[in-house]
């Protein structure tokens, strides 16, 4: 990657933030950001992402993406299939997908991406949006074990591979492959992103409980995303919900 700007942080509140600000500054597409620690990371719904130093590879892809609007929220889907496809590539695992953002090895949570975009309401018809990638891998058992709270939930890289890790190598590997599927979707082939997306859903025909943005909690079977990316839930009463956002959690049972 020696024809991009890589910025590297011994530590950073948050890649993403830093990667928004130099692109809010003119920064250029295909800048990075990664930070060996973050003190202030971030997933979904303002969920705290742990980052310890030297544990993980934590970075942050600028993108100006020439799409429409309504079609940045399938970067997140495209962007967690690159994501699979490289870490495969170079540590011979399969990683799975729970729709959004979390990326699975063996049904536990070793990394999660999280798309932002820059300021969108006065963006005019000749300007790309600013679009950050951002995407947080756990490399390594942190030496005290993940907290309580995760335990039988998170796993890392290293559990599942004999292979010797190197973060810079799978970052380039990665940003790469998010470039290259990016590229994909500006030219319109969501489907087959989508299509190879699904060998890789955790939770299609598997139960999903869901908590809508307004506190209301459902449960279902989860369809999978449609031709939009968006997620469809089949609740008891067979009911199909359109899921947008809020809280997804995988049950684990499959459907008889």
């Amino acid at each position: 990657m020696a024809t991009r700007e890589i910025i590297r942080l011994k530590v950073a509140e948050s890649t993403n933030s830093v990667a928004l600000e130099r692109g809010e500054k003119g920064a250029a597409p295909g800048t990075v950001v990664v930070a060996d620690s973050q003190t202030g990371g971030r997933g979904r719904l303002k969920r705290s992402w742990l980052s310890p130093p030297g544990m993980g590879l934590y970075f942050s892809l600028l993108l100006r993406p020439d799409l429409a609007v309504e079609s940045l929220p399938k970067i997140t889907l495209a962007a967690g299939l690159a994501i699979c496809k490289a870490v495969e590539f170079e540590y011979g695992v399969f990683p799975q997908i729970k729709w959004p953002n979390d990326l699975l090895l063996e049904g536990r949570k070793f990394g999660g991406i999280l798309t932002e975009t820059g300021d969108l309401q006065n963006i005019s018809n000749r300007q790309k949006p600013l679009v950050v990638v951002g995407v947080g891998l756990n490399l390594y058992l942190p030496e005290s074990g993940f907290p309580p709270e995760l335990m039988g939930r998170a796993t890392s890289l290293s559990l599942h591979t004999d292979k010797k890790i190197s973060a810079d190598i799978l970052l380039e590997a990665c940003v790469n492959a998010i470039e290259e599927v990016v590229q994909s979707l500006e030219k319109g082939y969501f489907s087959k992103i989508l299509s190879a997306w699904k060998q890789r859903d955790a939770a299609q025909g598997k139960i999903l409980t869901w908590v809508t943005p307004h506190g209301k909690k459902l449960a279902g079977v989860s369809l999978g995303p449609d031709a939009d990316g968006i997620l469809h839930i089949r609740d008891q009463k067979g009911t199909i919900h359109e899921v947008l956002s809020g809280d997804v959690n995988l049950v684990g049972k499959i459907l008889e």
